[in-house]
């Protein structure tokens, strides 16, 4: 199956989400939380993180997280990775018990695809203080990708981790996630990147993101985001709308995109230090925003 076909299923097959000039979304990915050890590439940004996404919650944002959230290709369980992130969690059971996440798998969480796997890991955790199961993320369902649908527009607004697009990370991520556990992860001790990844591969980044914008122009300019390059971007309204919302795992920042009356904004958070030296976690405006309906297609 090529890459098209790949996306065009994807789309077929979405969650449909409604909204209007009133809704707001953060969209994150990438994030790759890991067991907090020395391969944990989110454990340098999880205090980062952990700010934005309680801003989030307290404003009232839906929180969509577009694939590679846990990372399970170097980490054989969830259990681990929960137990290292444990207060991140906590905080996305809230969103979750208010209706306001939207999950989406990538490459490295691919497992979340298998419904029963979701139930069985995710649905609840064990809580060693009380002895006891607390409810986690009960009735939670991963998708492939989502949908944004305009109530008034009609427009959409596809979402999904974009490794559709990369034949290796999805028709053999078994053999990728092999790889990972056995060879990359104690290499990347050493700075040894994986040549898989895009990325890490610029040439193969470059391929990917050809690929998806080739796969937009045949269906009608829908404004597409996605994830797994973990290169931000954002273009302007008359080019391609390939946006890519970056990832959680920048060096000292993360970076994502906001959905707000009716705009659309690329952002990002990073620590920085006042004149007194105080250190804070601040959100920096790097694009937008931009009116959605600047990227409709004109008739």
């Amino acid at each position: 199956m090529s890459s098209s076909n790949r996306l065009s299923r994807a789309y077929s097959n979405a969650k449909y989400i409604s909204f209007d000039d009133t809704s707001k979304f953060i969209l994150f990915s990438d994030c790759h939380r890991g067991d907090n050890s020395f391969a944990d590439d989110f454990a340098n940004n999880r205090n980062i993180y952990f700010h934005a996404l309680n801003h989030y919650y307290n404003e009232g944002f839906d929180y969509c997280e577009l694939g590679d959230g846990d990372e399970l290709w170097e980490n054989l369980h969830f259990e681990s990775i929960f137990e290292a992130h444990k207060n991140v969690y906590k905080l996305l059971k809230k969103f979750h018990l208010e209706k306001r996440l939207h999950m989406i798998w990538g490459n490295h969480d691919m497992v979340y695809k298998d419904k029963a796997y979701v139930d069985k890991y995710l649905s609840s955790y064990f809580e060693p203080i009380d002895n006891t199961d607390k409810e986690l993320f009960e009735g939670i369902t991963y998708n492939e990708a989502i949908v944004l649908k305009h109530t008034k527009t009609q427009q959409e607004l596809f979402l999904t981790h974009g490794h559709q697009a990369d034949w290796w990370n999805y028709t053999f991520w078994r053999w990728g996630r092999f790889l990972v556990r056995i060879l990359w992860k104690p290499l990347q001790v050493w700075g040894i990147a994986d040549p898989t990844s895009p990325a890490k591969n610029f040439k193969e980044l470059i391929k990917l993101e050809r690929r998806i914008k080739r796969w937009i122009l045949q269906n009608n300019l829908l404004i597409t985001i996605v994830g797994h390059t973990h290169r931000p971007r954002f273009p302007e309204p008359g080019d391609i709308p390939f946006f890519n919302d970056g990832s959680c795992v920048h060096p000292r920042s993360i970076t994502g995109i906001e959905i707000e009356n009716g705009q659309i904004s690329l952002i990002k958070w990073q620590i920085d230090t006042t004149l007194d030296g105080t250190l804070k976690v601040v959100r920096l405006l790097l694009e937008g925003p931009q009116k959605l309906v600047d990227y409709m297609k004109k008739k």
